[in-house]
């Protein structure tokens, strides 16, 4: 493992240096880059969708509907702001400021281009990045991981039963989704050598790690679905069987914050995935080639803003595409799938990374990869064999299927294709109906009516 230690070497000697006024531009630019971005991904998810589904979506304000994300805003704003009756005052206050700020702080140590001194802001040579640290990246889990705090008070001091069950099924979330986040991570330091985000980009000069590392890729894609709460995984907020979910009891402002910290947590997990995975401000590969001057200048940050809007597409996409999966399923994926998936492919990128710092070829330590996921792939079919054998084996002794009754168990179900239900039996009346009438015989109006049936018959 002594290979690494020249990997692990960042250089952070450039950061700290700036003066305070530009640490200030810096960031009022972060949040801006932030709030714009919110603003036009909201637009874009409505026209997306509305293409997706042969509608218009918003036309209204400004020119294409570009300004209805601002007008819902000052909408919200200017509505009535209600707290409800058996809140806990304080905390169902501060539980929207605690989901929105952490959201806005991991932007700080993302990189919009090269960590020299690239450009000039008012005639002082900078770099395009706010701040890095050797432990940037344990830095944006541990400020994710405080924004949940935000969602489940908010579900607790609603006093409400509803938005309680969003926010225990956020945590719950949040808890199987960030070990698979955490085991994605891991596997890109050990690639890098590195937890700064600026060496990480670095360390992508020749390939992105999306192709060495496939599968960390895919598992970020799903853990940050999960972690943004948006469809297909969007249970905390589910209509169908929670009203509203964790912000059911929210309105005006504070449920524009819920609103503005998803969003917000949305162009952060894409920033990440760029950065870790795409490249980060790194031109792609036909354009690095023959264009020596993509990577430097102002020219590194549009390549960046290019790939985080990918992403949000990514989002959008998925929203418009895919129905919501139950909860068991949700925490099925993530307990049962991608937990153990992440962990083996971890071990099997330690194991490459050790071969490679014991001087073994490239080419060896591939075929001895190969050779182990090919022997457990056979186990793993040889065991699946005899496991439908002995299942075959047991319905032979079982017999043929009962035949079809809808009322097994006592709970309806519709019949399988090609599957008729019995006729039912049905006794021939004794005797001919009569008409009763309502109330019995002995009631006042029957003897007034029967009297007069015998006196006009006398």
């Amino acid at each position: 493992m002594t290979g690494l230690a020249p990997l692990a070497a960042e250089d952070l000697s450039m950061f700290g240096t700036d003066p305070w006024w530009l640490v200030v531009v810096k960031a009022v630019f972060c949040f801006a880059f932030l709030m714009v971005t919110v603003l036009f991904a909201i637009v874009w998810e409505r026209k997306v969708v509305a293409w997706m589904q042969l509608r218009i979506g918003p036309n209204r304000h400004g020119p294409w509907g570009l300004l209805q994300s601002l007008a819902d805003g000052v909408k919200l704003m200017l509505k009535e702001d209600l707290v409800v009756k058996r809140a806990d005052k304080v905390v169902y206050v501060l539980a929207p400021v605690v989901a929105a700020i952490p959201a806005f702080m991991a932007i700080a140590v993302i990189p919009f281009g090269p960590a020299g001194n690239e450009v000039s802001i008012f005639g002082h040579r900078t770099t395009m990045q706010l701040t890095d640290l050797p432990i940037a990246m344990l830095y944006i889990l541990a400020v994710a991981s405080v924004g949940i705090y935000g969602i489940v008070l908010a579900g607790w001091s609603s006093g409400s039963t509803y938005p309680l069950l969003g926010g225990l099924r956020s945590c719950a979330q949040m808890i199987s989704y960030e070990i698979a986040m955490g085991a994605a991570f891991a596997s890109v330091f050990l690639y890098s050598g590195s937890m700064s985000t600026s060496a990480i980009v670095e360390a992508q000069a020749d390939r992105w790690f999306v192709i060495l590392l496939p599968v960390s890729f895919i598992i970020y894609i799903v853990t940050m679905v999960g972690e943004t709460n948006r469809a297909p995984f969007d249970m905390p907020e589910s209509e169908g069987d929670l009203v509203g979910g964790f912000n059911t009891e929210y309105s005006s402002i504070k449920f524009a914050m819920f609103m503005l910290a998803e969003y917000v947590n949305m162009v952060t997990v894409s920033a990440v995935s760029a950065t870790l995975f795409l490249g980060g401000w790194r031109a792609p590969y036909p354009i690095s080639t023959f264009w020596e001057g993509a990577n430097h200048g102002w020219w590194p940050m549009l390549w960046f803003v290019v790939k985080v809007q990918l992403l949000l597409f990514f989002f959008i996409w998925l929203r418009g595409s895919l129905p919501r999966v139950r909860y068991d399923q949700l925490m099925k994926l993530g307990w049962k799938v991608l937990i153990p998936v992440s962990v083996v492919w971890l071990m099997m990128v330690a194991t490459v990374r050790a071969l490679r710092n014991e001087g073994y070829d490239f080419t060896n330590i591939v075929l001895y990869v190969a050779g182990a996921v090919i022997a457990v792939l056979l186990v793993s079919f040889v065991a699946d064999m005899f496991r439908d054998r002995a299942a075959r084996a047991e319905d032979e002794r079982a017999g043929p299927e009962p035949a079809f009754d809808p009322m097994a168990g006592g709970y309806p179900v519709p019949p399988l294709p090609g599957q008729t239900l019995p006729p039912v039996p049905r006794r021939t009346p004794r005797r001919e109906r009569q008409l009763v009438v309502s109330g019995g015989t002995d009631t006042r109006s029957d003897e007034t009516a029967s009297d007069g049936k015998e006196a006009g018959s006398v």
